[in-house]
């Protein structure tokens, strides 16, 4: 290589020459420099490479961004959507308890010689034997045993069975155990309203005792009948569904539904002291 170029030494010094010299003529001629076209040639792809990645970078810092930005949005109208149906949910609960309490008033108005006591129901009987409600209410509220229950529309739920001193135990009218003195008024007749395991189930009661010449009708108003002084009279306890007869054949009984909606209750009314009562 080293005697090539001590040989040919002269030549490739004359081939250089020439080739600036058309190099330098061609850029005079044209007005173009060869040079720095190949230059230009060979920068062009790299430009647009590194123009191509600036521009995604930019896109994926704009699409976080935005995406950062969007979730905070959204999470602060999920948070205005839940103050909005909590609000909502609030005025429901205000409109229907103020709609209890105008019904309580209603019947205070009608039923001027009962004395009431507010309560709520904290608990219910899981038992497929019994049907029971615990309340908030007890004896420092003057809640005792022997006490009708009734909802806000005057209807009877039951009659407190045990009382603690912040809580009591109501048997309602369904309860197997339930017994008290019940009177048709259009038929004038006298009875007794008793629970039944099976109507229980369907949630229904009993009027049973019967006379033979009392002429009862379905839809017949059953209220209390107040015989005895333990209970007030002329509550209302349902209405007649059907006639049937006892096991023995002979015997007739009611069969009555429950005015008030006693498996899904949620406020009850005690009724505390009443003009007659013991």
């Amino acid at each position: 290589m080293k005697q090539f170029f001590k040989d040919n030494g002269g030549l490739l010094l004359l081939a250089a020459a020439l080739l600036t010299a058309v190099v330098a003529l061609g850029s005079y001629i044209l007005g173009v420099n060869p040079l720095a076209e190949v230059l230009e040639v060979l920068a062009t792809p790299v430009r647009a490479v590194s123009a191509w990645v600036t521009d995604w970078a930019q896109s994926q810092y704009d699409r976080t961004f935005q995406y950062e930005a969007m979730a905070a949005e959204n999470e602060a109208l999920r948070r205005q959507l839940a103050e909005m149906e909590q609000s909502a949910r609030d005025g429901e609960d205000a409109v229907r308890e103020n709609e209890r309490l105008k019904d309580l008033l209603g019947l205070a108005e009608k039923r001027p010689e009962l004395s009431y006591k507010d309560a709520e129901v904290t608990r219910r009987s899981t038992s497929n034997w019994e049907s029971q409600v615990m309340i908030d209410r007890g004896t420092v509220d003057g809640v005792v045993v022997d006490n009708c229950v009734i909802d806000q529309f005057g209807n009877l739920v039951g009659v407190v069975t045990e009382a603690g001193l912040n809580w009591a135990t109501v048997t309602t009218i369904l309860d197997p155990d339930a017994q008290l003195g019940g009177r048709v008024a259009r038929a004038d007749a006298d009875a007794i309203l008793q629970g039944d395991f099976t109507l229980m189930l369907e949630g229904l009661l009993k009027l049973s005792f019967l006379s033979e010449d009392a002429q009862l009708l379905a839809g017949d108003q059953v209220a209390t009948s107040g015989l005895g002084g333990v209970y007030p009279e002329d509550i209302l306890v349902g209405r007649v569904k059907d006639l049937r007869t006892d096991a023995d054949g002979i015997s007739r009984y009611a069969v009555v539904e429950p005015a008030a909606d006693i498996r899904d209750i949620k406020y009850v009314y005690v009724i505390t002291d009443y003009d007659g009562g013991e």
